[in-house]
């Protein structure tokens, strides 16, 4: 918690605005005055009233990365802090923050249905069914950034609103036009918002005091990475959280795994990571976290087959505990008030609740479990009202918080607890969560969601990179060959490559209509089908050293590994508002196919590009049409990029060594870059700085590289360069 690294804060001053800082008391309710900390390079801390005991930032992981800060410049803010307004009222508090004309608002953590926020009113709630533009979400953060290169931070786990621009207060108001006597003549015209107020407004209903983090940078991405080196930096996963991941049937038994993973060896489709959904337990709603004897009558014997043959094993749960599981005792005082699915909701607030959650969990971790992935830490539909699973916001919590603070705490505090039990034995690891919030960037995990909409996946990676989240567009189910493979090349192309077959008795490729796989009828064109998906999960492994090195850099610099293409290119106005295209590194931009013709039309920033595919040269600041193949990548490169490409391993082990071809794109006469090595699995490169960078260099059409660090061991062998002009 805060507490435990306060010491570590640079806390240069405090200013209390009744003096000079200011010169003048601000309007507040009595006694109340507001405060500013600096908390660190262009990080600042506005407080008032009395907060409430617990905020998001109590429960940060890790503390700042003051050095990467320090490196960071800054601008100055659009505004002063003088004007901000913040006040307590009979409500709550309320804040108040200028708005420029021009200026774009983005974030409010992982949102669907919208990407400029300004002229929406946000309420970043928690649910387990995202609302489109309101802000219900799988991972609600009551924190945006602005096109003008800072970023602002309620550190409230109170249910916020904000009305980013859409409303003006009376004692502002500008003077009227002259009327026109025009008349609307339908609901949308009478109703529709004019986007024409200067002020975000927050109101944060039923607390005493709030505070606000200003995150002021040179950039609107600069403003991401301060907030996310400020959480302690993004993670870095263990290389094989970044293969490929399967997830099997639900009511698998011990021999259906056995069989899942014999296919993959046998036909040579790379896998990383084997799944298991709630049938491994005795009891699943809630959870017992007692393996099922009559499904698994030997789990030893099958983790040490599935180990041997170089798979992690990932197994489902939930944090609702059933009466029979051996947690029920220990965790029966240090829980909720109400039940779920009959279990205990445990306060993860507190650290006896986090250490007891634990050291159960280490029994399974020793066994060889490699993660969790963590279900339900969300809620129920808030928007509906047959949807009751959720306990309620009314419930009390043997910390002091209440049902409200704890739904939105909830996911980042369980997903934090099992992480710091890998943590503590030097093991990274790479899990799945379906609830997230505030300050979690440094934990390696990914989001996923129940809801399906293909171009809702697409829109979620690029709004997830507002706010140190990562995001599995993970695929399921399917109507046709093209939507399958359209899906498979998207997860491919994203942080955390998920197939989740959880209700298919075999591989979607094999017959994606659901009745006739759990029937055992295959398509006519299965084998076609196994072959492109062969080909496309290859693909996935030629990137591993390109996009792990992607990842050292959001650790260290807090730049997010995939990210919207206005992060890059934030001087064309022409990708302000696109969606359906990202980053992947600095080098390459995916342009998923967004319907089963093959074909769309890619916006190309200024510069050289090239298809990866077939190296097809488009020159940028326009648009063009591109083919794509279903055995292909959607996936465009850079001008200048050196791209290491590995020869494809069909699982990553601990001593793996990646035999790489560095492709030089472009300009051949100089061009430089670089790739993080270190042993992929401990956390080392931190503790004990046991890491080295490869610098590739390019001159005069030729290639070379050099090691610089400690790492004694070697990851990469790069054994040729290719130059495509």
């Amino acid at each position: 918690m805060r507490q435990g690294y306060i010491g570590k804060l640079k806390f240069l001053k405090v200013y209390i605005f009744a003096l000079f800082f200011w010169g003048g008391v601000l309007s507040v309710r009595g006694q109340n005055a507001v405060t500013v900390d600096t908390l660190a390079n262009g990080v600042y801390r506005l407080s008032i009233g009395i907060p409430d005991k617990f905020t998001p930032y109590d429960f940060c992981p890790k503390g700042p990365k003051y050095s990467a800060l320090d490196k960071l410049a800054t601008r100055e803010l659009p505004f002063t802090l003088k004007d901000i307004d913040m006040r307590v009222t009979t409500r709550g508090s309320r804040v108040s923050i200028p708005l420029q004309d021009g200026e774009q608002l983005y974030g409010f953590g992982l949102q669907i249905g919208s990407f400029q926020q300004r002229g929406l009113k946000k309420r970043p709630i928690v649910n387990d069914h995202p609302l489109n533009t309101l802000g219900y979400t799988h991972a609600p953060q009551p924190f945006y950034v602005s096109s003008k290169g800072y970023g602002i931070l309620v550190n409230t786990l109170r249910y916020t609103t904000f009305y980013c621009g859409t409303h003006t207060e009376k004692n502002i108001q500008e003077k009227s036009p002259s009327p026109t006597g025009e008349v609307k003549i339908s609901t949308e015209e009478l109703y529709a918002n004019e986007k024409s107020g200067s002020y975000v407004y927050v109101d944060i209903p039923n607390c005493d005091g709030v505070e606000v983090f200003i995150f002021q940078a040179s950039g609107l991405k600069e403003a991401v990475q301060k907030y996310n080196l400020f959480s302690g930096g993004g993670c870095l996963p263990p290389m094989w959280g970044l293969g490929f991941k399967y997830r099997t049937k639900t009511d698998f038994t011990q021999e259906g795994v056995m069989r899942v993973q014999s296919y993959f060896r046998d036909k040579k489709i790379p896998c990383d990571v084997i799944g298991l959904e709630p049938g491994w337990h005795t009891a699943a709603y809630s959870c017992s976290y007692v393996w099922n004897k009559e499904r698994y009558p030997d789990h030893h014997s099958m983790l040490k087959t599935l180990i041997g043959n170089h798979y992690k094993v990932n197994l489902w749960e939930h944090a609702y505990v059933h009466p029979t599981s051996p947690l029920w005792k220990p965790l029966k005082d240090y829980s909720g008030d109400f039940l779920v699915w009959g279990g205990l909701v445990p306060d993860f607030a507190l650290p006896e609740t986090r250490t007891r959650f634990a050291d159960y969990h280490k029994q399974l971790m020793r066994e060889g479990i490699s993660g969790f992935k963590l279900d339900e830490c969300d809620n129920s539909d808030v928007s509906v009202g047959n949807a009751t699973w959720g306990f309620p916001e009314m419930s009390t919590f043997p910390s002091g918080m209440d049902g409200e603070q704890v739904h939105q705490a909830f996911g980042m505090l369980y997903l934090r607890t099992l992480n710091e039990m890998y943590v503590s034995e030097n093991k990274r690891t790479f899990q799945d969560y379906r609830s997230s919030g505030l300050f979690a960037s440094s934990i390696p995990a990914s989001l996923y969601s129940d809801i399906y909409g293909y171009k809702d996946y697409i829109e979620m990676v690029c709004n997830s990179a507002f706010g140190g989240l990562l995001w599995s567009p993970e695929v399921r189910q399917s109507g046709s060959k093209a939507e399958f493979f359209r899906r498979l090349q998207v997860v491919l192309l994203s942080a955390h490559a998920v197939v989740d077959s959880w209700f298919l008795q075999n591989p979607p490729w094999l017959q994606y209509d659901k009745d006739k796989n759990n029937a055992g009828i295959f398509l006519t064109d299965s084998i076609e089908m196994e072959n492109i998906t062969r080909k496309l999960v290859n693909q996935r492994m030629r990137l591993l050293p390109y996009l792990y090195n992607a990842f050292a850099h959001y650790c260290m610099e807090g730049i997010p590994p995939f990210r919207p293409l206005l992060m890059d290119f934030s001087g064309d106005v022409k990708i302000q508002n696109i969606t359906n295209q990202y980053m992947m590194g600095d080098n390459l931009m995916v342009a998923p196919l967004l319907d089963d013709t093959g074909k769309r039309t890619v916006y190309f920033p200024k510069g050289t590009w090239y298809n990866f595919n077939t190296n097809e040269r488009y020159e940028g600041g326009g648009e063009h049409e591109v083919t794509i193949a279903m055995d292909e990548m959607p996936l465009f490169v850079k001008g200048g990029t050196i791209l290491p490409l590995a020869k494809p391993l069909q699982y990553v082990a601990d001593d793996s060594v990646f035999d790489i071809v560095c492709h030089v794109y472009g300009d051949a006469s100089e061009a430089t870059s670089t790739l993080f090595e270190d042993d992929g699995v401990s956390y080392d490169f931190e503790s004990k700085n046991s890491y080295n960078w490869l610098l590739l260099d390019v001159k005069n059409g030729k290639g070379k590289y050099k090691r610089k660090g400690s790492y004694k061991g070697k990851r990469y062998n790069v054994s040729e360069w290719v130059f495509i002009k």
